[in-house]
């Protein structure tokens, strides 16, 4: 398991300049450093493991920029698209989950401390929403969306019903 940004030594200084509220990126500074991030990832963890027969499993990938710096933020998605295709030496994920819930139940669960990006507005998180679920009816046989407002151990269930399908259909044992 890995997380986005992070995941290497160079992810995780990226990470915290990221998320750091006291830093006021512009949107082109914060889709960069997500890409140089996503690029060491890839190089030295995601390619690495897949060429020796491993399954990955992130947190984030691709989709996350092109929705929270792209719909979210207004990013040109053309743009995003080129990048990440770049910066992810092309890979895309066989399986993504996209956990649902409406942006004013985010807001309700996030805590006191919240990073930069969480810190963001309910408007940033409508769109970011919409922009996933657009994303998820355009490609219907990788995504597979889950009601979040359901408990932890429905949610598990299904996480894991489906990753074992896709693991049992690849004939990975």
């Amino acid at each position: 398991m890995i997380r986005e940004p992070g995941g290497t030594a160079v992810g995780e200084d990226i990470r915290q300049v990221i998320l750091d509220k006291h830093y006021l990126l512009t949107l082109g500074a914060e889709l960069l450093l997500y890409m140089a991030a996503r690029s060491e990832l890839t190089g030295q963890v995601i390619i690495p493991a897949l060429v020796a027969g491993k399954i990955v499993l992130c947190d984030r990938f691709t989709d996350s920029t092109l929705v929270y710096q792209g719909y979210g933020g207004g990013a040109d998605l053309k743009v995003i698209r080129a990048l990440n295709r770049f910066a992810a030496r092309g890979i895309t994920p066989k399986l993504t989950f996209l956990f649902d819930l409406k942006a004013e139940e985010a807001a309700a669960r996030r805590t006191d401390r919240a990073d930069r990006m969480e810190s963001k507005d309910l408007y940033f998180y409508r769109r970011v929403r919409a922009g996933y679920l657009q994303l998820a009816r355009a490609e219907m046989k990788r995504f597979k969306v889950v009601d979040a407002t359901k408990s932890i151990d429905q949610i598990a269930k299904l996480v894991w019903f489906e990753t074992k399908s896709l693991i049992e259909n690849a004939g990975i044992s």
